[in-house]
């Protein structure tokens, strides 16, 4: 279970951003704190994993509250490091890059919807889950983490065309359950070999994750489910 930390001075936004996270599995609220000062008495106390975080706080602005957070996570080294998702009206560029040098995860502009806090949240979970497997990356693992490469960057295997691994990758996205070789063959209008190929490749990179479904006789089934 991730534990969160909901930081901004709005009570309102507050505890709607809490509910927000309510209706996500695997999140809970840890806390809500209203400044930047609260923020890291609370994130002292409480050792969250993830800070939802504003930038307009009342006393610290949230920039200065991450670096903050950073510099407590170097002075104590057995101390967890907490990620922090921004959640903000900030639009400022120099604020954005401020963000990131700070060591942001991600910066999520207000206003937005329900379902744009959920995807991030479990593009937070995906990328923690994938953190916790790994003992040695490969580039696709690292592009998992820091976000993929410019478009042409990844070079596909030989025999494998880009225009059919952007239809197979689609189909995934549109089916988050997963599907079979099968089954993602017949809602893309492809061979079952072909589907199976690139499919596996997707696996293979860790662009998809691979889980075994038993029935009746004979072999178990696999499903794929794409993850980034």
């Amino acid at each position: 279970m991730t534990r969160v930390l909901v930081v901004d001075d709005d009570f309102m936004v507050a505890e709607l951003h809490s509910r927000y996270v309510a209706t996500v599995d695997g999140f809970t609220v840890a806390g809500v704190a209203h400044s930047g000062e609260e923020a890291l008495r609370a994130a002292e106390r409480l050792r969250p994993d993830l800070i939802l975080l504003d930038v307009y706080l009342p006393d610290l602005d949230g920039i200065a509250v991450l670096r903050e957070l950073r510099a407590a996570e170097e002075r104590d080294p057995g101390r967890a490091p907490v990620d922090v998702l921004f959640i903000t009206a900030a639009r400022d560029a120099e604020v954005v890059r401020a963000a990131l040098r700070a060591g942001a995860l991600h910066y999520l502009i207000k206003p937005f919807n329900r379902a744009a806090l959920r995807e991030q949240l479990r593009h937070v979970a995906a990328l923690r889950a994938r953190l916790d497997t790994l003992d040695e990356a490969r580039q696709e693992d690292v592009d998992q983490i820091f976000g993929p490469r410019p478009p042409g960057s990844r070079e596909l295997p030989k025999g494998l065309a880009p225009h059919t691994a952007d239809l197979v990758e689609h189909t995934l996205r549109d089916h988050p359950g997963g599907l079979s070789a099968a089954e993602c063959a017949e809602a893309g209008s492809l061979s079952r070999v072909s589907a199976r190929r690139y499919l596996e490749y997707f696996a293979d990179t860790g662009r998809a994750e691979v889980t075994l479904r038993y029935g009746g006789a004979g072999r178990p089934q696999r499903r794929y489910r794409w993850v980034t």
